[in-house]
C-alpha cells in the first residue's frame, strides 16, 4: 500500500477561503488547551495550568490540609496507576465511593470525609481557573481582597489577539465560540477589544440565563456568541426564582467539574440548551466548526457533533489536535473518529486524517523564499537531510529536501497569530468583498 501524504499548503488555502467567505457560518470549539496558550516571548500571559500540573498542585495542597487526605489520595493513586491519576479520575473515584460507602470506611475515610475532600478539590479547581484575579492586601487594614488583572496584562493575552481577528473581519454571520473552559479569558479579550458578544444572559443587575435566546439564531444576529458549555465562574442557581443567574464568582458556582458525573450533569439546564445550540449550529448548511485545545475526550460533546454531521448538511468539522508529545496514529481514538466520519478532518502536528485517510504532512514542492514567509505561519519545515532513506527526494545543492515538518496551528497561540496575519493591511476585508456574490 502506497504511503499517503497530505500537503498542508493545499488545505491551508481551503481554510483561508473558508475564513474570508461571506457564505460560511464559522464556529470554534475550544477546550482546556486554549487556556494554556501564551504569545511567543510574552511573560505576562494569564494561563490555566495543564491537567497534570493542576493535579499535582491540588493533590499536594489538599494533602497538606489533613494527613488522612494525603493517605487516601496516595492509596487512590496506587489503585488508578500513575498514568491514570488526574483530577478527572480522582474526582470520579471519590464521587463513586461517596455514593456507595454507606456507614463504612474506605481509604481511611468515612462518607463525610469523602464529601469534604471532594469539596476541597473542587474549591482548588475554581481557584486555579480564576486567573482573572490577583490577591492584594490593604496596608492599613491588613484585609485581603482580589482585583481584576490590569489592562497591560489583558493586552498580552492570546485571547485578546483572537478577539482582534474577530473585530477586523466583515461577515454576514457572527463568529460562534463554544468552550468547555470556566475561566474568563475569552471575556477579557473580547471586552478589551470592545467586541459586542452575547453569552445567553440578559439583564444588568442580576443577569439571567435566557434559554429561548439560545435556541433562536436570529437573536442579536450581528453579535459574536460565546457559549460556555460546561458552565462558568459566576453562574449560580437562584432558589427563589429558580433561574440561572450570573453574579460574582464564589464557592456556589455551577460548573461541570471533570469527573465521570459530568455526563449526568450535562443533561441539566443550562448545559442541555447550550449543547443543543452546538448541535443546531452544525446542522445548518455551509457551517465550519474548528476545534482547538479540545482533545475530543468528552463523549457527550462528541456524540452531539457526530450526530449533527449525520444530518443532510454540508457542514464540516476541522479538529486541530495538539499531539506534539503524544502523536496520533492508527490506534488513536481521534483517528478512528476521522475514519468513521468523512465530515470530520483531523489535523495533528505530523499527521492528518482527511477524507477518511491517515497520512503525513508533506509539502509537494519546495517553497521559494517568499512562499516560506507565509508557510512559516502554519508549518515548520524540517531541516534538510542527507540520510539514505530520502535519496529520491528533491535536492537543493548537496542536501536533501523532504517536505516534512510540523503543522503548528493546533497550538492556540499559533492559530491566533495565523488568523491575524490574514488581516494585515485589511486583507481579509478586501478578499471578503471579492468573494461576495
Amino acid at each position: 500500500m502506497a504511503d499517503i501524504n497530505h500537503d498542508p499548503t493545499e488545505y491551508i488555502r481551503g481554510i483561508q477561503q473558508i475564513l474570508i467567505s461571506d457564505k460560511k457560518r464559522i464556529g470554534f470549539l475550544f477546550g482546556a488547551g486554549s487556556s494554556l496558550a501564551k504569545k511567543d516571548g510574552s511573560s505576562k500571559s494569564l494561563t490555566v495550568p495543564a491537567i497534570f500540573k493542576m493535579t499535582n498542585d491540588i493533590v499536594s495542597k489538599v494533602g497538606d490540609l489533613k494527613n488522612q487526605y494525603k493517605i487516601a489520595l496516595g492509596e487512590i493513586k496506587l489503585e488508578l496507576g500513575e498514568n491514570n491519576f488526574n483530577i478527572e479520575t480522582i474526582l470520579s473515584n471519590l464521587e463513586q465511593k461517596a455514593i456507595f460507602i454507606g456507614g463504612g470506611v474506605l481509604n481511611s475515610l468515612k462518607k463525610e470525609d469523602f464529601e469534604n475532600l471532594i469539596l476541597e478539590i473542587k474549591k482548588n479547581v475554581r481557584e486555579m481557573v480564576s486567573v482573572h484575579k490577583f490577591d492584594l492586601c490593604d496596608i492599613n487594614t491588613k484585609k485581603e481582597f482580589s482585583q481584576t488583572v490590569t489592562k497591560e496584562t489583558v493586552s498580552e493575552l492570546v485571547h485578546t489577539d483572537f478577539a482582534n481577528w474577530i473585530g477586523q473581519a466583515e461577515r454576514k454571520y457572527p463568529i460562534e465560540i463554544f468552550t468547555t473552559n470556566y475561566d474568563f479569558l475569552f471575556e477579557l479579550g473580547l471586552e478589551y477589544k470592545e467586541i459586542p458578544y452575547y453569552d445567553g444572559f440578559c439583564g444588568s443587575l442580576r443577569p439571567f440565563f435566557n434559554p429561548e435566546s439560545v435556541e433562536d439564531f436570529s437573536f442579536l444576529p450581528k453579535q459574536t456568541k460565546l457559549w460556555k458549555i460546561h458552565g462558568s465562574l459566576g453562574w449560580h442557581f437562584d432558589k427563589d426564582t429558580e433561574k440561572i443567574l450570573r453574579v460574582n464568582p464564589d464557592d456556589d458556582d455551577i460548573l461541570i467539574y471533570p469527573s465521570s458525573l459530568k455526563y449526568k450533569d450535562s443533561k441539566k439546564q443550562p448545559y442541555e440548551g447550550l449543547l443543543d445550540r452546538l448541535s443546531n449550529f452544525l446542522k445548518q448548511d455551509d457551517t465550519i466548526l474548528i476545534t482547538c485545545g479540545y482533545s475530543w475526550g468528552d463523549e457527550h460533546i462528541n456524540s452531539r457533533l457526530i450526530s449533527a454531521l449525520k444530518t443532510n448538511t454540508t457542514s464540516h468539522v476541522i479538529g486541530l489536535i495538539y499531539d506534539k508529545y503524544d502523536p496520533i496514529d492508527l490506534k488513536s481514538k481521534i483517528v478512528k473518529i476521522g475514519f468513521d466520519n468523512s465530515k470530520v478532518s483531523i489535523y495533528g502536528s505530523r499527521k492528518a486524517v482527511i477524507g477518511g485517510k491517515l497520512g503525513d504532512w508533506v509539502l509537494k514542492s519546495e517553497p521559494s523564499k517568499d512562499d516560506t514567509i507565509s508557510l512559516n505561519t502554519y508549518f515548520d519545515e524540517d531541516g534538510h537531510s542527507s540520510t539514505e532513506e530520502v535519496l529520491k527526494s528533491e535536492k537543493k545543492g548537496d542536501e536533501i529536501w523532504t517536505g516534512r515538518g510540523e503543522f503548528i496551528l493546533p497550538d492556540f497561540g499559533k492559530l491566533t497569530f495565523f488568523l491575524n496575519e490574514m488581516i494585515s493591511d485589511n486583507e481579509i476585508k478586501k478578499l471578503g468583498k471579492d468573494v461576495k456574490k
